[in-house]
């Protein structure tokens, strides 16, 4: 016995030494399992995971000079783990839902067989699917509502893209299109017009845990380097406040990887039919500043996109191309004891030279204009995140700052006139704070406390360009400062039944003034004007049954508003009055999205709109704002994917609206009908195909169907006209290995015109505009990683 002791003393104390040495890591991307293998052999430790699910997971290559330990804690990291030593030489990685260590799916992994792993231990079932968007990390089975979350690596492939592959992959989320940087993004039949005017949007946008823009049009931001992106169908009031009526669509940037250092980009070139030719070029870069500690990570991104619309009156053709510029860096500072302070900085540039519309009659991609049109967009965002733990409590202070322009310049031509040009300039400034507390619901029971302060200010100015003279136009300015305080909390009453209660108070202090108007004529209508307050509190209620380890069904009650504002009304402005929503909504959910063997999701939605803010033609044919009337709409949804045999995944989503609005008098309009811009049906099929071809090559392959019901342009009878009832489609297919590969993607296979958004310019509606597809573009790119 005296003997054994020092021998298994000096045994502890060689394995020790061994793990606290650095040493030569290579474990490539691929499955967790095998990453798990390749470190335990490399540094003579043993390494165990938990869960099927865990060892099953893709994970980057970890490679460099580390300790066992810092090995390990890496690819735990990777797969949303927690290591625990076991033994003087050894770690078992356990589950961890704390979204700081979520994990993160490389770009391409390769398909390869999972190394053997232990069995979980009885009782433990498959790592849980978190839901950040609610703020708590709660677990899907406990969420009440319909979430899609895409992986960023999906969205990714085959070159940069924008907010159209979101509505590309999700059935219920749509989209006008007069181009990138100045569209407006709906969800669940909830649309209120068809212009970017003094309205607040519908659908909020989030990058992390703060909106990209209170009244401003899409930034169409480049999805490059996401984690993920997560889209929740609304109204979102409670959690997100105003302007989330149709839900909110929050994009989840990948994190700095403390110690690694890293490159990857792409390059590619597209060939557009009947149109010009394209090119794109990417990079991200991780980069230690110091150690562990410090972490920046750089995304950088430049795009052209050939054109294809031809103006004969000019003798031009292939006007509408469009560059995109831009990029972002993401610093991490660990600052110890489970607190990190992030500092984010973003921004875009996108520049067209003319507008993508055409004539409904005539040639096809022909638009009969004399003037050059087109639009300038740039978008600025700047963050500080502070993100920590008090005990079993987290905190996250998160404030921004927001610069957003856009203009736009439209054929203004009257009928043998000489030529006129209506220019449109969008200049707004936010600056917003959220911090929060919540608890996550481990057992019984889950809360969230927070509060938000946002100032936002909007200056919409109006001019017209003719015979070399410059006309000013009626404008508008708009500010709004909301103070929220807001909370939820969640109750497990017994096992597979929980119930959620939440409210948010929210006071808005509201103020703006006209444009370029008369003195007089102001000072008559000081009081449209005058400053004023709104006060308005949301709830939220839901309940929902867990009546098998993989089926949820739910029912739930939430509203949503929007604040008042001022639009312009002929040579001064107008009150238009805050909107709200309430909405009764009853759902389900069986499997895991995107995995497992068959999952689904269903839903059945009632909204009752009141106040309706929406966009017309006003009799000297400009866009204006006004509350239109009551409506209701009826929204149901289903989406889905089952596995039809190995590496082979079919997916696909309905989405089915009907909606009804009681008009005004004052519109002179006899009947509206639908909600504008939203189909009755909008449907999509996909499948995903990955294959190994020997020799450490992989077949990657994406392919998907969208239809487009038919829609209204918008309100009144000027905005008549219909659109949509077409058929999109696009095929992407890579092939190569972890570090090099090549792709080939073709968008709209069948080279369809369709008519996406019936509106070019406001001041030529009689003409019966269109905006067609994308003729067929087939893109090769080239993808490296250093």
């Amino acid at each position: 016995m005296r003997t054994c002791l020092p021998i298994a003393l000096a045994a502890l104390l060689a394995a020790t030494a061994t793990q606290a040495q650095e040493q030569r890591i290579d474990a490539p991307a691929g499955r967790a399992g095998e990453a798990a293998a390749a470190i335990a052999r490399q540094t003579g430790t043993s390494i165990v995971i938990a869960e099927p699910d865990l060892a099953a997971r893709s994970v980057p290559a970890i490679r460099g000079h580390y300790t066992a330990g810092e090995a390990v804690r890496r690819l735990a990291r990777a797969i949303g783990a927690r290591p625990v030593t076991a033994g003087g030489s050894g770690w078992r990685l356990v589950p961890d839902p704390r979204p700081a260590q979520a994990r993160r799916t490389p770009a391409r992994p390769p398909a390869r067989r999972a190394a053997p792993v232990a069995q979980p231990p009885p009782g433990i079932g498959k790592t849980p699917i978190i839901v950040q968007a609610s703020k708590r990390d709660m677990r899907l089975r406990d969420y009440a509502g319909q979430i899609t979350i895409l992986d960023g690596s999906s969205l990714s492939l085959g070159g940069p893209v924008g907010t159209d592959r979101i509505a590309d992959r999700v059935a219920s989320v749509t989209s006008t299109y007069l181009g990138s940087g100045r569209n407006k993004l709906f969800i669940r039949g909830i649309a209120d017009s068809s212009f970017t005017g003094p309205t607040q949007a519908t659908v909020g946008q989030y990058f992390g845990d703060l909106r990209l823009s209170y009244n401003s049009p899409d930034p169409d931001l480049r999805l490059s380097d996401m984690e993920k992106v997560e889209v929740l169908e609304g109204p979102q009031g409670t959690l997100y406040g105003a302007g989330s009526l149709g839900g909110i669509i929050r994009l989840v940037p990948n994190e700095p990887e403390p110690g690694v250092t890293s490159l990857s980009g792409g390059i590619g070139g597209s060939a557009t039919q009947h149109g010009a030719p394209g090119a794109d070029l990417g990079a991200v870069a991780n980069l230690p500043l110091a150690g562990e500690r410090a972490t920046l990570r750089l995304v950088f991104d430049a795009e052209t996109q050939g054109g294809y619309i031809d103006k004969p009156l000019l003798g031009e053709s292939d006007v509408n191309r469009t560059r995109i510029y831009g990029g972002r860096a993401f610093a991490r500072l660990d600052a110890g004891g489970g607190w990190t302070v992030d500092l984010i900085g973003l921004g875009q540039r996108t520049e067209g030279a003319d507008s993508q519309y055409a004539d409904r009659e005539g040639e096809d991609l022909t638009r009969s204009a004399r003037v050059t049109e087109g639009f300038d967009a740039g978008y600025v965002q700047g963050q500080l995140v502070v993100t920590g733990e008090l005990g079993a409590i987290r905190l996250r202070s998160s404030t921004g700052v927001v610069h957003q322009e856009l203009e736009e310049r439209y054929d203004a031509t009257r009928p043998d006139d000489p030529t006129r040009l209506f220019v449109q300039h969008n200049d707004s400034r936010m600056i917003a704070n959220e911090t929060r507390l919540w608890q996550p619901m481990e057992d019984r029971f889950g809360w969230v406390l927070g509060a938000s302060f946002t100032h936002n200010r909007t200056r919409l100015t109006r001019s017209f360009e003719a015979a070399e003279a410059l006309v000013t136009s009626t404008g508008v300015r708009n500010s709004v400062d909301e103070v929220t305080l807001y909370g939820e909390a969640s109750y497990r009453l017994r096992a597979g039944l929980v119930a959620t209660a939440g409210g948010r108070v929210t006071r808005s202090e509201l103020g703006g003034e006209g444009e370029d108007v008369d003195r007089m004529l102001a000072l008559m209508r000081a009081e449209v004007t005058a400053e004023r307050h709104e006060t308005v509190f949301l709830p939220s209620l839901s309940l929902t049954a867990s009546a098998l380890a993989d089926t949820s069904f739910y029912i739930k009650y939430q509203e949503g508003f929007r604040p008042g504002g001022l639009a312009i009304d002929g040579e001064f402005v107008r009150r238009f009055r805050s909107d709200r929503t309430a909405t009764f909504e009853l759902g389900a959910r069986h499997g895991r999205q995107g995995s497992g063997p068959f999952d689904l999701a269903t839903s059945l939605a009632f909204t009752r709109w009141r106040d309706i803010q929406a966009d017309f033609i006003d009799p000297l044919g400009l866009p204006t704002t006004a509350n239109i009337g009551d409506g209701q709409v009826w929204t149901a949804t289903v989406s889905g994917g089952v596995a039809v045999a190995r590496g082979l995944r079919l997916e696909g989503g309905l989405s089915w609206n009907h909606s009804r609005i009681d008009s005004p008098r004052t519109l002179a309009s006899t009947e509206i009908g639908q909600v504008p811009n939203i189909a009755r049906v909008n449907a999509r099929a996909g499948f995903d195909y990955q294959r190994p071809l020997g020799d450490g090559l992989v077949l990657t392959a994406q392919g998907w169907a969208r239809y487009v019901g038919k829609s209204r342009l918008g309100i009144g009878p000027e905005l008549g006209e219909e659109q949509g009832d077409y058929l999109d489609s696009a095929l992407t297919v890579r092939v190569g290995r972890e570090r090099i590969g090549l792709s080939l993607g073709v968008t709209n296979i069948l080279d369809a015109e369709g008519n996406r958004f019936a509106l070019g310019t406001p001041f030529e509606v009689g003409r019966e505009q269109i905006t067609p597809l994308r003729p067929r573009t087939v893109r090769l790119g080239l993808d490296l990683a250093f």
